[in-house]
């Protein structure tokens, strides 16, 4: 896998704060508040920040690290993304307004079945190209915070100066990743689409090859092992 060292996205700074916002992207912009869409017109600068911002009516800076995360897996991995078909996968590692960063540069998601959350509680995610098997892990860079006020001489904070530092600061000093490998068994992760299976308990469909096997009987897991709820008066 090539290895890309101190990537710098000053080159993509093609939407800058006097940019004429039309098309998509400016219904994006004019569905948040008007303070808000201010603050864009004079700090908007990477690619796909208006659409993630609409999501949540403001933009934050993990926000801006999750559309940095998308793009760098972009790089790694030598992919076009958003993509267009399941190449992709990803393994976020918290949920929250990172997620959709990722969610909308690379347009892996849930729904998809193309994203998964492994809770660590850590903003990081593992990007894994399903057609060539290499997969990285990227999160950001320990000192990232700190050296964010570099990036953003003239912010009136730290929340910021981070907000605007992390558009700009060259890959290598705003995120660390490395090449790792599944320790899980992706295929049967993602499964086989389309087979469903009755559990013989609770009548309840299973998708996803999800069920298990208890004497010869087919199982949903929460009548396996338990469930994460019960129904009251049981």
């Amino acid at each position: 896998m090539a290895t890309f060292h101190g990537l710098c996205f000053c080159n993509m700074l093609n939407r800058s704060g006097d940019q004429n916002f039309d098309g998509a992207d400016g219904h994006a912009l004019h569905m948040l508040s008007l303070p808000t869409q201010n603050i864009f017109r004079r700090i908007l600068r990477l690619p796909f920040l208006t659409e993630v911002a609409a999501m949540h009516k403001h933009l934050c800076p993990r926000q801006v690290l999750g559309v940095r995360m998308g793009l760098y897996a972009s790089e790694l991995l030598q992919l076009e993304l958003p993509q267009r078909d399941k190449r992709l996968y990803t393994f976020v590692e918290t949920d929250g307004c990172f997620v959709d960063g990722i969610t909308i540069v690379t347009g892996c998601s849930i729904g998809h079945r193309t994203l998964r959350l492994i809770d660590y509680g850590k903003v990081a995610a593992s990007f894994v190209d399903t057609k060539s098997g290499n997969a990285i892990r990227v999160w950001p860079n320990p000192q990232c915070r700190k050296r964010a006020a570099e990036f953003a001489l003239t912010a009136p904070n730290r929340w910021r100066a981070q907000l605007e530092a992390y558009q700009i600061m060259p890959a290598a000093e705003l995120l660390s990743s490395c090449e790792v490998e599944l320790q899980i068994d992706l295929k049967a992760l993602i499964a086989k689409p389309g087979v469903r299976v009755i559990c013989s308990s609770c009548g309840e469909e299973i998708l996803n090859e999800r069920e298990v096997i208890r004497n010869g009987k087919a199982l949903c897991s929460a009548c396996a092992d338990g469930g994460y709820v019960q129904c009251l008066g049981e």
